[in-house]
């Protein structure tokens, strides 16, 4: 008798830790998916920044560029 309530209690107990495992899978699917957003947001913000640094270098050396120009006037 002592033996089968000590199966049912480690049924439970082993129940009770596939429940915790499944709940920790889901968060860290749901924080992964979270985190690949993330990700996605990050690096459009990139290209756009990079976009404009880009830009701006372009508008910088086409100033030094006239200014030279100036200069051998």
């Amino acid at each position: 008798m002592a033996t089968i309530l000590k199966e049912k209690l480690d049924i439970a107990s082993l129940e009770s830790r596939v429940d915790e495992l499944i709940r920790t899978i889901d968060s860290l699917q749901h924080e992964n998916e979270a985190l690949r957003n993330q990700q996605a947001v990050l690096a459009a913000e990139r290209a756009t920044l990079i976009e404009k640094t880009e830009q701006a270098r372009s508008r910088v050396e086409a100033m030094i560029a006239r200014l030279k120009a100036m200069e051998t006037r």
